[in-house]
């Protein structure tokens, strides 16, 4: 080997004075701030609500055909994919009108709403933002979405995402199959994911290895039957307070959530489903579609919770309610 030359000596100590700096985190507020405009990101579920991702339901609804009828007071088509869960076709204006209600209720509580623009040609289940895009520490997860008609949806929340400057730490790839309808915070410190035929070992692995390397453990929770997204049987309503169907959890995660100092608000079982898809604003402060029974609204205001009510029958006919039409982007910690 020859003697170094002078400029490799002067590209050394160039190198040697200006090192690379691995610390601060990417995800700390600073580096955020500083090289991403924004504190992006969530490390929890019910901090103050500042940036929410939404789409309004458009043109793509109209792939439903009320001629193709399923079993179960639906409609579908199996060999297209696409499948409509209410017994009605859908009313697009009455939808409009109260995903309309539904944004200007958020911006009352000050949250800041961004659109996806433009869904994918008949991609009828967009609205449903939640389940593409999953908040983390310093920006978001684009999930990959398991059943035909929802595939596709990721690439317009992906540019929608770029177009903000919002960092996005993963996608989803290979064979994993993951949808943000069933991701949850419990904590700063501890995530959970609900493994179905939406989301499979795979998917929840790529999530945790995100988590992982925050410090952030993530629990897989099982869920039995066809039960799709874990926000249809919990949802956290407070930093220590949960809303829950105890019938569809297991029972180990509800003694670790006690394990976490989590308390649950049973659903009543005069409820519908939805009512546990609720949208924590602040802590103790959440929205709710109308239709809560006396006994469950007596639960929540005995634990302090603030409900505001909004009329959303039309969009939950198409399998989303309130928690899965929004995929918040910044929370506030607390």
């Amino acid at each position: 080997m020859g003697a170094i030359t002078e400029s490799e000596w002067r590209y050394n100590s160039l190198i040697k004075d200006f090192p690379s700096e691995a610390e601060p985190a990417f995800e700390s507020e600073d580096q955020l701030t500083r090289w991403w405009g924004r504190n992006w990101g969530c490390n929890n579920d019910v901090g103050r609500l500042r940036t929410v991702l939404m789409h309004r339901p458009g043109n793509e609804i109209n792939i439903v055909d009320t001629s193709k009828r399923l079993e179960n007071n639906a409609f579908g088509d199996v060999q297209e994919g696409w499948y409509w869960r209410g017994d009605e076709a859908p009313d697009l204006a009455a939808m409009q009108a109260q995903h309309d209600g539904y944004v200007a209720a958020l911006r009352a509580e000050g949250v800041e709403v961004v659109f996806i623009d433009k869904a994918a040609p008949g991609r009828m289940k967009t609205c449903y933002t939640r389940d593409v895009v999953a908040a983390v520490n310093g920006g978001a997860i684009v999930m990959r979405l398991g059943p035909k008609i929802r595939r596709g949806e990721e690439l317009p929340a992906t540019r929608t995402l770029a177009s903000l400057g919002c960092p996005i730490l993963r996608t989803i790839s290979g064979t994993g199959i993951a949808e943000g309808g069933s991701f949850c915070w419990l904590n700063k410190n501890t995530a959970a994911i609900g493994v179905s035929s939406r989301v499979n070992d795979e998917g929840a692995r790529q999530i945790e290895e995100v988590l992982r390397s925050q410090g952030v453990e993530l629990i897989k929770v099982p869920l039995t039957g066809y039960r799709l997204h874990i926000d249809g049987l919990f949802v956290m309503i407070a930093p220590d307070l949960a809303i829950a169907n105890f019938t569809l959890l297991p029972y180990w995660f509800i003694e670790r959530l006690k394990e976490l100092g989590i308390s649950l608000i049973e659903v009543h079982h005069e409820d519908d489903g939805a009512i546990v898809n609720s949208l924590a604003v602040a802590p103790g402060r959440v929205m709710m579609p109308e239709g809560i029974s006396d006994h469950t609204m007596r639960s929540l205001r005995s634990h302090g919770v603030e409900v505001v009510t909004i009329p959303y029958d039309k969009v939950i006919m198409g399998g989303g309610g309130l928690h899965c039409s929004t995929a918040p982007l910044i929370r506030d910690e607390v």
